[in-house]
């Protein structure tokens, strides 16, 4: 009796918060999946039922394929910079040196930023006519004239990777500083001693702590990075010419710029399976090497 009244009171105390996830998640959620299969407008009629064809439509247009890559290349590129660069930043942080606490202080301050601020910020640097980038590029004669840096298709997509690096990479180097703090003292004195160089330190006495913790911050990362949004669309809301649209943005334009409800939900599903798949595969990659590392 004592047990069935435990596990009664323990329903009765998250019933609260099951009420509010089923009417904030479960029901716009069921909504969504019901939409996908309809061609509704976003206002207006609900929409015929069409089954899978905004499916169909959505895998086989070049629309979402060329979209899909480009989200490809941001979160790869991306991701990796921020992962050297944290684990760079983090080594040099955990050095003994004047003024390390205040450098860890201003390192935390961009990732601190919000992300829009961030934008705004890294937008004027590339402005074409009066941007920090172009004026010191100039002056070092690395080019001739001012460059429109966010307008250009070959340049917009590089250098929302940059902003979106300077921005993200002090969460991994927080990660990985935290992991260099268990790192045994008595342990690395003794690569030392035995004239280990700094490769080799890192490889087989650093690295064996930096695994756990690094991993999580690549399954963080590669999510957010997949379903990136808002500072694409603050710096170049998708263009030039499309060439900097991620997945999350055709969803945005495909429901809201067009009205196309139906197919806005069929593409947000695809997005969530997609980040799902992801989030699964990397759920497993952590448990491995979490599991080889203990």
């Amino acid at each position: 009796m004592s047990g069935t009244w435990m596990t009664t009171r323990a329903w009765l105390l998250m019933l609260p918060l099951l009420v509010v996830m089923i009417a904030v998640i479960g029901w716009p959620l069921v909504d969504t999946v019901r939409l996908s299969f309809t061609d509704a407008k976003l206002v207006g009629t609900e929409g015929n039922f069409v089954g899978i064809d905004n499916y169909a439509k959505m895998i086989s247009g070049s629309n979402f394929q060329r979209t899909l890559v480009t989200t490809a290349l941001f979160a790869v590129i991306s991701v990796a910079a921020e992962m050297v660069i944290g684990v760079l930043a983090a080594l040099l942080l955990n050095q003994e040196f004047r003024g390390r606490t205040a450098l860890r202080a201003l390192m935390i301050l961009p990732w601190a930023l919000p992300t829009v601020v961030n934008a705004t910020l890294w937008r004027l640097i590339y402005n074409p006519e009066y941007g920090a980038l172009n004026a010191a590029l100039t002056q070092l004669g690395l080019i001739d004239t001012y460059r429109s840096w966010l307008g250009e298709p070959g340049t917009a997509l590089a250098a929302l990777i940059v902003a979106d690096c300077w921005k993200n990479f002090p969460l991994v180097a927080l990660i990985a500083l935290a992991a260099l703090q268990a790192v045994p003292r008595d342990i690395t004195a003794a690569s030392l001693v035995d004239g280990a160089g700094p490769l080799s330190r890192f490889r087989f006495v650093i690295l064996p702590y930096l695994a756990g913790p690094l991993m999580v911050a690549l399954v963080l990362r590669t999510i957010e990075a997949f379903k990136v949004f808002d500072i694409i669309w603050v710096m170049t809301r998708g263009g030039p010419a499309n060439s900097t649209r991620t997945l999350s943005i055709l969803v945005y334009q495909e429901a809201f710029s067009f009205q196309r409800a139906g197919s806005g939900a069929s593409l947000a599903l695809m997005v969530t399976l997609l980040v799902t798949v992801l989030a699964a595969g990397y759920a497993a990659l952590v448990r491995k090497t979490v599991g080889s590392a203990a």
